[in-house]
């Protein structure tokens, strides 16, 4: 989690919404993203999303039962739908998304016994890190000295 962190935090220098992803398979990291949607111009740019498309080429395959997939913030729904079209074995995330997570705040996909496949979930690693950077990036953003601190 602590090098999805930094993926997060790289994300929030370039003016990117602070989520890092880390794929890890067989306790080796395959890949690390970030969030990429403005400098992209990519509606998809998610950091999940790069993740899962650079693991599944570098692994050569598109089945990750075997991933874990660590993540700063709760995936939302297309994130998480990637998650089980990959068959992503295993998702750790930090912080929950009271806006737009799909995984046990707005909607619970990945444990969703009517699709194909269910993703085993570990919440609230790092919570209080993650969630703190992106208070921090949003305060900025909106000038609030007081979500700051």
């Amino acid at each position: 989690m602590r090098l999805a962190l930094k993926e997060a935090e790289k994300a929030s220098n370039e003016a990117e919404v602070p989520v890092g992803a880390v794929l890890v398979v067989d306790g080796e990291v395959v890949v690390s993203a970030r969030n990429t949607r403005e400098t992209a111009f990519d509606p998809t740019g998610h950091a999940e999303l790069s993740a899962i498309r650079e693991g599944a080429q570098k692994l050569k395959r598109w089945r990750l039962t075997d991933g874990t997939l660590y993540v700063t913030k709760e995936p939302c729904p297309m994130c998480a739908g990637a998650m089980i079209n990959a068959r992503l074995g295993r998702l750790v995330y930090g912080c929950g998304d009271v806006k737009g997570g799909a995984v046990a705040n707005l909607y619970h996909l990945l444990s969703d016994s009517r699709l194909n496949h269910q993703v085993e979930v570990v919440s609230g690693v790092l919570e209080d890190e993650c969630g703190q950077l992106l208070k921090r990036f949003f305060a900025e953003r909106r000038g609030n000295k007081e979500d700051k601190e």
